[in-house]
């Protein structure tokens, strides 16, 4: 993650994806809690849902839009040479 991280998952496709992600989970925990395999597994569901929802919107333009890549440059780095300690 070398460039700048500002705005980075404020998007309405962030945001959607991860809050359904959260219902699911939480219908999942509490599922496991009643010892309710059909229903934990249904909560499993709603977490992929809430990706696949993300992923749609973001394909939609609802997403953070995608930055060129960064270039390398090749000019060398300066170093310096280690400071003996003379004793």
């Amino acid at each position: 993650m070398a460039g700048s991280s500002h705005g980075h998952g404020h998007t309405p496709a962030a945001w959607t994806g991860v809050i359904i992600a959260f219902i699911g989970f939480c219908v999942s925990g509490a599922f496991m809690v009643m010892a309710q395999p059909v229903g934990f597994w249904a909560g499993m569901v709603i977490v992929v849902l809430g990706g696949v929802v993300g992923g749609i919107m973001r394909a939609m333009g609802l997403g953070q839009p995608k930055q060129a890549p960064l270039k390398m440059t090749t000019t060398p780095v300066a170093t310096r040479e280690p400071v003996g300690v003379e004793g």
